[in-house]
């Protein structure tokens, strides 16, 4: 269970009602009531000790799968109410695919069809949310946004409006953002929690793309930046359900009043820049937050101070740092591409997947909820490796360079030192020519220095600087022959003079 620590951190950290730590975390509070009653169980206390990875707390919360406790298997009442949409399907279908699942502890016919029909009887109740202080903010987009005009060229674009409300006194803030991408909206929570100089409990965000990944009914997945966001703020996240805007009405009325007091009273201004606009913003905002309610002697400013502040949890000492995640595959060359840049990682995880966070500073890399490394991050293509992360044979080949390749080469001779300086010079990388020298330099074992010395003595003359090379004298026996011996040893040039051949004057 993936989900035992963010149970226990809501529950036993935020002090979360187990239904309220359900809704954030996808699971019923009966498993909420049991993960925390197995952790008492197994002697732990909160905070967990921070050596504690995830495979051993679930190793000792769940020792075993011993069977749950017999009785009726209830029916997905909820999956039931999907299927009967679909064409064709009854009740009597859906009864006896339960029932071949559940022979011996399956419901009869009647009680299957009276436990669907008191759910069904409930689908349509409206519920009053009754909001606690300091408990939840609602945050969204506004559906209209304000314009920014290009002072250069005139060009007019539109720049979204961030909007977020606490749930008892209605307390609002705001700001514009260039667009929805992922970092605006992080910035933006960033900074209304700091307007309200306190973080709630929960934070409810509509299912947009920057809030969450897989939108869905029962089992939504939150962004996981986002994620790790609320998680050092100490909130939870719980989004409204899809194509219910009931669940977040707060702040659908307030971005109805955001729209009504702040941009349509901003309606004449022309902004050259977000940060203009958002300096106009912020005044409306204190206007508004002033504002007496109509059927209420009181604003939202003299409730906040009142009820929210005072229920809130303090801001952390740091400040947020924005980071992307990501899950790339590690290559056989023990490194991952981020951003067109390949970072190495420990040469074991050759092919598996690991989890990526990327800052403006660092790239970190996790595997199975662990860090296994921090780098600091460099833009551009490029490799970034770090010689631990090696095997031991690539580690040796990291430490051969042209000095230590040519203090080798001392130990056999001068010649054999000027042999292998010809080789690397040859190459355009040094690196190119270490796997040859070296090849020369293992001869010496097989043959002998001596004749090793004598074959790049020769293989200078010929100027035939090739590990080839001296292997074939040495094999031939060549380099045991006197230079003077060897056909094809290079003369002295001899200068004929003959009618037929011209001479330098033709050419003047």
């Amino acid at each position: 269970m993936r989900q035992i620590r963010e149970i226990l951190r809501l529950r036993l950290g935020l002090k979360l009602t187990q239904r309220e730590v359900g809704l954030a975390t996808n699971v019923s509070p009966a498993t909420v009531w049991d993960v925390v009653t197995r952790m008492q169980a197994a002697g732990f206390t909160w905070p967990l000790d921070p050596g504690l990875d995830d495979m051993a707390l679930e190793a000792r919360l769940y020792p075993s799968l011993a069977p749950e406790p017999g009785g009726l298997t209830r029916p997905d009442l909820a999956y039931i109410h999907r299927e009967l949409r679909r064409k064709g399907v009854t009740l009597m279908l859906l009864w006896q695919e339960y029932k071949l699942a559940h022979r011996d502890d399956g419901y009869g016919y009647s009680r299957f069809c009276g436990l669907y029909e008191d759910f069904a009887k409930k689908l349509d109740v409206v519920m009053r949310q009754v909001h606690r202080a300091g408990e939840k903010v609602f945050v969204d987009w506004s559906g209209d946004g304000i314009t920014i005009t290009d002072p250069q060229t005139g060009e007019e674009r539109k720049a979204e409006l961030f909007v977020a409300v606490l749930g008892a006194s209605n307390y609002t803030y705001a700001e514009a953002a260039p667009s929805q991408e992922l970092r605006f909206w992080i910035q933006a929570h960033v900074h209304a929690y700091e307007y309200f100089r306190g973080v709630p409990a929960v934070t409810v965000p509509d299912n947009t793309k920057t809030a969450v990944e897989t939108p869905c009914r029962y089992d939504p997945v939150v962004q996981a930046t986002y994620q790790e966001m609320a998680t050092h703020y100490g909130t939870a996240v719980v989004p409204a359900r899809v194509r219910k805007p009931k669940d977040k009405a707060k702040v659908e009325g307030g971005v109805l009043i955001a729209q009504r007091w702040i941009l349509a009273a901003l309606r004449n201004h022309k902004f050259f820049s977000i940060a203009e606009a958002n300096g106009a913003i912020w005044v409306k905002l204190v206007e508004m937050n002033d504002r007496r309610f109509e059927k209420l002697d009181s604003t939202r400013r003299v409730l906040f101070e009142t009820l929210d502040r005072p229920a809130m949890k303090q801001l952390p000492a740091t400040r947020y740092e924005f980071g992307e995640w990501s899950r790339p595959k590690v290559n056989v060359d023990y490194h991952i591409d981020v951003d067109k840049h390949l970072y190495s990682v420990p040469y074991q995880l050759i092919h598996e997947h690991v989890d990526v966070r990327r800052t403006c500073s660092t790239v970190e890399v996790f595997f199975k909820h662990n860090r296994v490394w921090t780098h600091e991050r460099t833009y551009g293509p490029g490799f970034t490796t770090v010689p631990e992360h090696m095997p031991k044979a690539h580690q040796q080949h990291l430490e051969w360079t042209p000095t230590r390749i040519l203090r080798w080469a001392e130990e056999t001779g001068p010649n054999t030192v000027r042999l292998t300086e010809r080789i690397i010079a040859q190459r355009h990388h040094p690196e190119q020519g270490y796997r040859a020298c070296l090849g020369v330099l293992r001869l010496g074992k097989k043959y002998g220095r001596d004749r090793l010395e004598a074959a790049c003595t020769r293989a200078l003359a010929l100027d035939a600087c090739g590990y080839r090379n001296i292997e074939s004298m040495l094999k031939s026996g060549m380099d045991r022959q006197p230079m003077a011996s060897l056909a094809g040893e290079p003369k002295a040039a001899v200068l004929i003079e003959h009618d037929n051949i011209r001479g330098p004057d033709y050419y003047h």
